[in-house]
């Protein structure tokens, strides 16, 4: 694939040119390490890194060109500055021409807020299946098309590598895109040349502070889908009016809309609800009409995600009917309320939870069909907002029988301050430290693993173990390693051996 440089600019707007743009264009980097030659190097600012510190490392990797918000000095005369004001967004400009705007023709349902975009994604994949529709996913768990599930390294891809795993998806047939859309993503620009038919708002919460600084830049982060992207696309908007952000983001949007709602009559809304360890049963209702819907997934809180996917749903013009089977049909979502029971009835779930409201809503919801004691075991991931430890550390010990306080992705962090700082809640709480004499209390066990195996010990029939944090993920980041862990695969082994101990005994 090759494309001349002057035809890769037509995009964008305001640019100035230093050189000759007369020159074929073999691939875009925007990470020197994988500059190739003839590549167009695109310096974008991080996180932690600028890209125009590694201009020169680009160029003796091959770079022929360079897109730069400043213009650099001292180079070869052979190289051709572009210099914009934004390489963000030229990046996923150049990325659309050099791969053939593949976005073009498909329809894509865009979902952001802290809780529910997984499984809302999840949902509304099996939902356009049963309506016969071919469909690629973009999200926290992984990638996904046709048959192939590629690791997320993170929710949303920045917008070179989302582009061209779209050439992909199209290539293979695809014609729907459902798409977590992460608060980091929309800041950065990653989706902005996305022509989203529908936009879902789930909710907002306590999260990625360390990012945003303030929830009220967290939110205007979210809103960027809803007030500059799906107002150019023409999209609806699905917003949870249930939750105060959303309320806040309905009364003041520009594009069509449908609200959603629990406790509110909105445009759609649930009644009629039952929940309990086989899953949630109600009905829908909508124009007047009610539908009744069964699901596999557990917990009161994911009737909002289902609420989410069928408004999406109705938008795209589905029948309530195929909503419904598409519902149904999806038994569960990997490290979302994924429960694993031991022939003894043992039940342990397996949650994401790893914001304060999420860890709140997750026990709320066990709380609801749980017959014994409800145990927790929990911690807090390095290197992220601090200030929900504490926080965390509150609701769990309140909300919890017995608490194990452990590690989560201590990243670079003392697991042990970390774990102090949950602590801080806890004691709040009043919960006192467990001892082998009381059916409560809190412990704290550093290492995961054997946090895992002391709750399924002290488990008894009835009870429910909670597994919060980590979810589908199956590693640990300890020191900055990447060392396969399971909180799922270890809750198995912990249950297979205390089985045999109890057939030893």
């Amino acid at each position: 694939m090759s494309m001349w440089l002057y035809e890769l600019i037509e995009e964008l707007e305001e640019f100035d040119i230093i050189g000759d743009l007369k020159q074929k264009i073999l691939g875009i980097s925007y990470d020197s390490r994988k500059v190739r030659p003839k590549d167009l190097f695109v310096a974008i600012k991080g996180t932690y890194l600028d890209g125009h510190d590694y201009i020169a490392d680009a160029i003796q990797r091959g770079a022929v060109a360079i897109l730069t918000e400043r213009y650099m000095e001292n180079l070869k005369k052979d190289i051709c500055q572009i210099v914009v004001r934004d390489s963000r967004d030229a990046l996923g400009k150049v990325s659309s021409c050099f791969y053939g705007m593949p976005q073009k023709d498909m329809t894509f349902i865009g979902i952001t807020g802290t809780n529910g975009k997984t499984t809302t994604a999840y949902l509304i994949e099996s939902i356009l299946k049963r309506a016969g529709k071919r469909v690629g996913v973009v999200g926290t768990i992984e990638y996904r098309y046709g048959n192939r599930h590629l690791k997320a390294p993170v929710t949303t891809p920045e917008s070179l590598d989302l582009i061209k795993m779209l050439s992909e998806m199209k290539r293979d047939g695809v014609t729907h895109i459902v798409m977590e859309v992460s608060s980091h993503a929309l800041s950065q620009k990653r989706v902005d040349t996305i022509p989203f038919s529908v936009g879902i708002f789930t909710n907002l919460s306590h999260d990625h502070l360390d990012y945003h600084q303030s929830m009220e830049r967290y939110f205007q982060a979210k809103r960027r889908l809803f007030d500059i992207l799906l107002p150019k696309s023409g999209g609806v908007a699905i917003v949870n009016v249930d939750d105060p952000k959303g309320r806040r983001l309905s009364r003041s949007l520009y594009t069509k809309r449908l609200c959603y709602g629990i406790n509110t009559k909105e445009d759609i809304w649930a009644n009629d609800l039952i929940s309990d360890i086989e899953g949630i049963r109600g009905k829908i209702s909508y124009n007047g009409k009610d539908t009744t819907f069964r699901s596999p997934l557990l917990g009161r809180f994911n009737v909002y995600n289902i609420l989410a996917a069928w408004a999406a749903s109705l938008s795209l013009g589905i029948d309530q009917t195929e909503i419904s089977g598409g519902i149904e049909a999806l038994s569960e979502v990997p490290g979302r309320m994924q429960k694993i029971v031991a022939p003894d009835g043992t039940t342990v779930i397996i949650d994401y939870a790893h914001s304060p409201d999420a860890l709140k809503n997750v026990i709320l919801s066990i709380r609801e069909f749980s017959k014994g004691r409800l145990i927790t075991v929990f911690g807090c991931g390095g290197e992220r907002d601090r200030k929900k430890r504490p926080e965390m550390g509150l609701i769990a010990a309140s909300m919890s029988d017995i608490l194990i306080i452990t590690s989560d992705n201590p990243r670079s962090e003392d697991p042990l301050r970390i774990i102090e700082e949950i602590k801080v809640g806890v004691e709040r709480s009043g919960m006192d430290k467990f001892e082998d004499d009381k059916s409560g209390g809190y412990l704290i066990i550093p290492e995961r693993k054997y946090a895992i195996k002391r709750a399924i010990a002290l488990s008894k029939s009835r009870d429910i173990i909670l597994i919060a944090g980590k979810g589908h993920e199956e590693y640990q980041i300890i020191k900055g390693e990447k060392i396969p862990f399971s909180d799922i695969e270890e809750a198995k082994v912990a249950l297979r051996e205390r089985a045999i101990q109890d057939r030893t005994y």
